[in-house]
């Protein structure tokens, strides 16, 4: 007999051999028919894997995260399989589960793939789901899975990295493909089906390697969802950040100036700085320095700190000087840069904690088909912040750095989020630095500070910085999609390499303690996210434009201009649009450009003294003085710009 526990800590026991899915039906027929994929011990198994040990057993349904990750890998089968069929000379190579869907890399020769193809692509998944096929996995020998791929170099180059007897072949229907597992039980369970895009993607990211085809797919157990997931596919365009930014005139790219490296227009600067403002006000309270450093670094410097042979190859190639030996690069990351700072000094235990911040600009080279906006770009700005202390500060300061950005979070309006301490994987200890104490001291207080502080939070191994763990926040945009905003890492590792002292109670020299943190993260990739999130319905408070005042004809212009300097002198952001033009086609490019409020003067306003408010989206305020609507004005941004 073995034991199965399960995540509510009840243990079952079951004859040896037991599968997953023979522990759902234990529980209920009804739960197994939902139960699509399953984890033994912290490993992706398959519902049919004969369990043989005592163990911890998760079970999935589509409701999970795992058992969609499952359904859309199971997916990529199963679209290989219909291009396969379909293009006879294709070349398969990987094909993964991504966020929201799939794709797989198609070298297709000669063949070209265009939008006129997906609908046959989508009819011959659904023939081949129907049949109910059964994933099944098998061991294969290096030299049989050789063999299978002889003429499939892809294929050949990913075997003959692997270790002969930890090679895997998946089958269903007629179809194999090389593949570690982690499947649903047969392909019935896909009843809806889409091919999304295609796009070029070099093999293995490379580009000195060939290009190949990337088909996008999505997939889903009811229709109705596909339809949904298409309906917000489609709202997502309406807010693409590029669509808006170019709308709003908030910013643009120059081909001469360079791919990734965007431009600020004078709106997007403006709104910039309010962020930066009102982040800025933020850390004043909370005891933060601004500190300026140099765009540029020695590579020595970041050969110290450990990030050039990290990150070197991914950098852009160093500045020569006229000196020998003498090497600078663009500056990839700000904490070398602090850690210097604060190595100019002495401190004492009693100086502690310092909080050095600055909106820094870092640059770092990302290939050009990962460009994307401004959410992949090759130089931007971190709202950066790095705190060194004491042992006996840690907790606190990094419990206050969760607040600084949950107020962050607050006033935006990003109030959907999980918490997610990302730790070290100690299967790859290779990809880290510093020791293993300082590894588990550094885990245990974030996951201390975040339990105290009530968030909701997961674990999730091997997604830690190389120099130490942190907590990323996880938000959920008003599509429901999830992005990475804000970080605070602990780090035991600069301090040592950089050598920091401070003198403590007893006369003798001691580390400093590490906090990195970045509410933001990058402005760039933050404005990017916050303009699809809001669709570019920004918050009041950080409006580039809050009111347009629109003048019926030009008879109107002197009290449309009494009025802006009023609105002015009330602190609200406003322009005048007297345009010899319909009062229709101003408040339509008013609405256009997202404006909150329209102001409308005419007769019967400048003869009252009044004005007649409009707000965005079309409801009528009626006809107010403007020290009303300043009032209306100020409740609105109070309810959202939080006090910090």
């Amino acid at each position: 007999m073995i034991h199965i526990t399960l995540p509510d800590g009840s243990v079952k026991s079951f004859e040896a051999n037991v599968t997953p899915m023979d522990v759902a039906k234990s529980i209920s027929e009804g739960f197994a028919r939902n139960v699509i994929s399953a984890s033994f011990n912290g490993l992706t198994v398959e519902t049919v894997t004969k369990l043989t040990t005592d163990g911890s057993l998760v079970l999935y349904t589509w409701k999970n995260d795992e058992g969609k990750k499952a359904f859309w890998h199971s997916s990529a089968h199963v679209l290989a399989q219909a291009i396969e069929e379909l293009y006879p000379n294709a070349k398969l190579t990987i094909g993964p589960a991504i966020d929201r869907g799939f794709y797989y890399d198609v070298d297709f020769g000669t063949e070209t793939l265009s939008d006129k193809d997906f609908k046959t692509i989508e009819t011959k998944m659904i023939e081949i789901a129907r049949g109910k096929h059964e994933f099944k996995i098998r061991d294969v020998s290096k030299a049989a899975a050789l063999d299978l791929y002889k003429d499939n170099p892809f294929k050949t180059e990913l075997i003959e990295n692997l270790v002969d007897g930890t090679i895997t072949f998946c089958d269903h229907a007629t179809f194999t493909d090389l593949c570690r597992g982690g499947h649903i039980p047969n392909t019935g369970i896909i009843k809806a089906a889409k091919v999304l895009s295609v796009a070029g993607a070099y093999w293995r990211g490379d580009e000195t390697k060939p290009q190949l085809t990337r088909v996008y797919g999505v997939t889903f157990p009811k229709q109705k969802e596909l339809t949904e997931h298409l309906a917000l596919l489609e709202e997502a365009k309406k807010r693409d950040h590029r669509k808006l930014g170019k709308a709003l005139e908030l910013f643009t790219f120059s081909q001469k100036v360079g791919a990734g490296l965007p431009l600020w227009l004078p709106k997007g600067a403006a709104l910039r700085e309010r962020l930066e403002n009102f982040l800025k006000a933020a850390q004043k309270k909370a005891g933060y320095e601004m500190v300026m450093t140099p765009h540029i670094g020695q590579k020595e410097l970041y050969v110290t700190s450990g990030h050039y042979a990290k990150y070197g190859e991914d950098s852009f190639q160093s500045i020569k000087t006229p000196k020998d030996d003498e090497e600078f690069l663009l500056k990839p990351m700000n904490c070398p840069h602090h850690c210097e700072i604060y190595n100019a000094m002495q401190w004492s235990y009693k100086d502690l904690p310092k909080r050095f911040a600055e909106f820094g600009t870092v640059y770092r080279y990302e290939q050009s088909g990962e460009l994307h906006g401004l959410t992949r770009v090759r130089g931007f700005t971190q709202d950066d912040a790095h705190i060194f202390c004491t042992p006996d500060q840690l907790d606190k300061e990094f419990k206050d750095v969760i607040d600084l950005v949950l107020y962050v979070f607050g006033s935006l309006g990003f109030e959907n989020f999980t918490a997610q301490v990302s730790l070290r994987d100690p299967e790859t200890p290779e990809k880290y630095i510093g020791s293993l104490e300082n590894w588990e001291k550094a885990e245990q207080a974030i996951i201390s500070a975040a339990k105290d502080k009530g968030l909701n939070y997961v674990i999730e191994t091997g997604e830690a910085a190389f120099y130490g763990p942190k907590l990323d926040f996880m938000v959920k945009d008003a599509l429901g999609r999830q992005w990475q905003l804000g970080t605070i890492q602990v780090d035991y590792n600069l301090p040592e390499r950089f050598e920091l002292t401070y003198k403590g109670s007893d006369n003798e020299l001691h580390r400093p303690i590490m906090i990195h943190r970045a509410p933001f993260g990058s402005m760039e990739r933050f404005i990017a996210i916050l303009l699809e999130h809001t669709g570019g319905n920004f918050p009041l408070w950080l409006m580039p434009n809050q009111v347009s005042v629109l003048t019926l004809s030009e008879k109107y212009e002197k009290y449309g201009e009494k009025v802006l300097n009023l609105l002015e002198k009330h602190e609200i952001r406003a322009l005048i649009d007297n345009r010899n033009e319909t009062i229709g086609k101003k408040i339509r490019e008013a609405e256009m450009k997202k404006t909150p409020y329209m102001i409308i003067i005419g007769e019967n306003e400048e003869k009252e003294n009044m004005i007649s408010v409009r707000q965005h989206g079309g409801e009528d305020l009626g006809t107010i003085s403007v020290l009303e609507f300043s009032k209306i004005v100020e409740i609105e941004i109070n309810k959202t710009l939080k006090q910090f």
